[in-house]
C-alpha cells in the first residue's frame, strides 16, 4: 500500500486553518496504514543486508522495494509535487507525464529540505518494533508494501512542517526574524511548541487509532459489539506523534525557518 499523491494547495488557499486541516487528515492515514502493517508479524528477512534482493542490488529487500516503487513514481510524476520527498533521491528518473506548474509556495531555500533518513530510522529501530507481533509468515512482498505506505504517510506528514513554517511566518515575519537571523535555533523552537496544542493532538490520535482499529462483531440482529482489542494499541500512536512525528516536524520548520531570509 502506498500514499495516494495528493494535489498541492494552491498559493490562494494556504492558510494556518488549511494546514492544520491537512495535518488532521494525514492522521488517518498515518493511524490505517499502521493498522494494515500490522496485520503482519515482523518477517525480519526483508531487512536483512545480507541477503540480495534484486540482481546488482545489495541492500535489504524492503530497501529494493522502497528504491524500484520510488523510481515508477518519479516517472509517474509523484516527486514534481512540493508535498512529496523521497527516501532515495539520487539518480531518481525524470517524470515522463506533463509537467504540472504547482504553485511555489514555499521558499525556494527551504524546499529541499529532506529528513528522511531520520524517518526512516525512527521507523525501523524505534516504531516498528514497537507495534507489530513478531515471526514470519512469509508475506514479504505484502509486508515491505505495508512498510513503504507508512514510511510515506510519515513522512509526509513530518514534511508539511515546510508548509506550516512558511504560513506562520508569513503571518508574522517579525516574531521570527530576530530569532532566524540570530540562528537561533533554540528560540525558534520556543516559538513553534505550543504544548496544549500537541497534547490535543496526541488525545485525538489515540481515539482514532480506537475507533478505525477496534474488532467489531455484528450479531444476527445487526448489534454490533466490540471486545476491547485494537488493531494497534492506541496509546502507541500517541507515543508516536509525542515523540517522533511532532518533534520531526518541527525540526523541519526550525531548518526551513533558518533559510528563509536566504
Amino acid at each position: 500500500m502506498t500514499t495516494p499523491v495528493a494535489s498541492c494547495v494552491s498559493d490562494s488557499v494556504v492558510t494556518l486553518d488549511s494546514v492544520r486541516e491537512s495535518l488532521v487528515r494525514q492522521e488517518d492515514t498515518i493511524v490505517f496504514s499502521l493498522i494494515e502493517r500490522a496485520k503482519f508479524p515482523t518477517n525480519a528477512p526483508i531487512y536483512d543486508h545480507s541477503l540480495n534482493s534484486f540482481p546488482g542490488f545489495s541492500g535489504s529487500f524492503v530497501e529494493s522495494v522502497v528504491r524500484e516503487t520510488e523510481a515508477v513514481q518519479a516517472k509517474a510524476g509523484r516527486y514534481e509535487n512540493p508535498e512529496e520527498n523521497p527516501f532515495f533521491p539520487d539518480n531518481l528518473p525524470p517524470s515522463l507525464v506533463p509537467h504540472r506548474n504547482y504553485t511555489q509556495f514555499l521558499h525556494p531555500a527551504g524546499a529541499s529540505i529532506n529528513i528522511n533518513k531520520k524517518v526512516w530510522d525512527m521507523y525501523f529501530t524505534q516504531l516498528l518494533p514497537l507495534f507489530v507481533a513478531p515471526g514470519d509468515d512469509g508475506n514479504y512482498a505484502a509486508t515491505a508494501s505495508s512498510d513503504l505506505g507508512c514510511l510515506q504517510a510519515l513522512s509526509r506528514r513530518i514534511h508539511y512542517g515546510k508548509f506550516v513554517a512558511e504560513v506562520k511566518y508569513r503571518d508574522a515575519p517579525h516574531d521570527y526574524e530576530p530569532a532566524i537571523r540570530s540562528k537561533d535555533r533554540d528560540a525558534l523552537m520556543n516559538l513553534l511548541t505550543f504544548k496544549s496544542v500537541e497534547d490535543i493532538v496526541k488525545m485525538r490520535v489515540e481515539k482514532k487509532a480506537m475507533t478505525f482499529g477496534q474488532e467489531v462483531n455484528v450479531n444476527a440482529n445487526g448489534t454490533s459489539t466490540t471486545n476491547g482489542n485494537y488493531k494497534v494499541d492506541p496509546p502507541i500512536v500517541g507515543r508516536l506523534y509525542e515523540e517522533w512525528v511532532m518533534p520531526l516536524t518541527k525540526l523541519v520548520q526550525v531548518e526551513y525557518l533558518l533559510r528563509r531570509l536566504d
